[in-house]
């Protein structure tokens, strides 16, 4: 009996690029500012990585038995995924853009997934000013009233969801 190989983060390094908003040790990453100890290689401070949020976070294409196929890693699907983001009493998809928005062929397969699975799903989209991101849009895939409540939420630009502090 074979037993698939366990997936390694490296060579992607999508969540330290500051495609998730947080703080590291003083320093804020976010999109278009990257930790700074992150290397073209992988972490700097690997083995002595703050617990949270480093070694807590884990996006859902490196759990084990994950359903996402190995073309989703999210340096090449443009995506980070969390299959079970616990969000206003359900558990949600959350999908975040590596750049300014999810790659047409990473969201399709995303929205075909929660709807076989009874799932709904946020996904968001970078909105620019000039040079530099300037914030989220949120979308919502889903039942009606799910897709009604995170349009009211991006309407009302209340916290987005997804930061790994």
């Amino acid at each position: 009996m074979s037993q698939e190989p366990k997936r390694d983060c490296l060579p992607c390094t999508a969540c330290c690029d500051g495609w998730l908003s947080t703080e590291i040790r003083g320093h804020v990453v976010s999109a278009g500012k990257p930790c700074p100890f992150s290397q073209p290689d992988g972490c700097g401070i690997y083995e002595t990585r703050p617990k949270n949020p480093c070694r807590r976070f884990v996006c859902s294409w490196l759990v084990e038995k994950s359903p996402l196929p190995d073309w989703m890693r999210p340096d090449q699907a443009g995506v980070i995924v969390l299959l079970s983001l616990p969000w206003h009493g359900q558990r949600v998809i959350s999908a975040r853009p590596v750049g300014q928005r999810i790659p047409q062929r990473s969201l399709d397969w995303l929205k075909r997934y929660a709807q076989k699975h009874k799932r709904p799903l946020i996904y968001y989209e970078r909105t620019r000013n000039g040079d530099h991101y300037s914030g989220l849009k949120r979308f919502g895939f889903g039942p009606p009233e799910f897709t009604k409540t995170v349009a009211q939420l991006d309407a009302d630009a209340s916290g987005i969801p997804f930061s790994i502090k």
